[in-house]
């Protein structure tokens, strides 16, 4: 990477920074209802990313155990289990069925 795409890099995560301070935020306080759904978007950012690679092997669609732990896992969340119980629940249903 050359100097100049760099700089340019880190002038442009400044000014995003800078307009969701100025822009964004204050239209977020004046709308709850706004503000509360954008603090969900880094955890669907987060669960969509999980998922595409849980699933997806280059442009394939690969379904295998590793779908049935991230279903295991999915619904302990949901169930409000404990991360550690949710890690190891999905860990031993995807061991499991790979070893069947």
């Amino acid at each position: 990477m050359t100097t100049l795409s760099i700089v340019l890099l880190a002038i442009g995560t400044w000014g995003q920074r800078l307009a969701g301070m100025f822009l964004v935020g204050p239209a977020l306080e004046r709308r709850p209802l706004l503000a509360s759904a954008a603090n969900l978007i880094p955890a669907a950012v987060i669960s969509a990313v999980v998922i595409q690679l849980t699933v997806a092997d280059g442009k394939s669609l690969v379904v295998d155990e590793r779908l049935a732990g991230m279903a295991v896992a999915g619904l302990l969340v949901w169930r409000k289990a404990p991360f550690i119980i949710v890690v190891i629940a999905a860990a031993a249903t995807t061991a499991i069925l790979r070893a069947l």
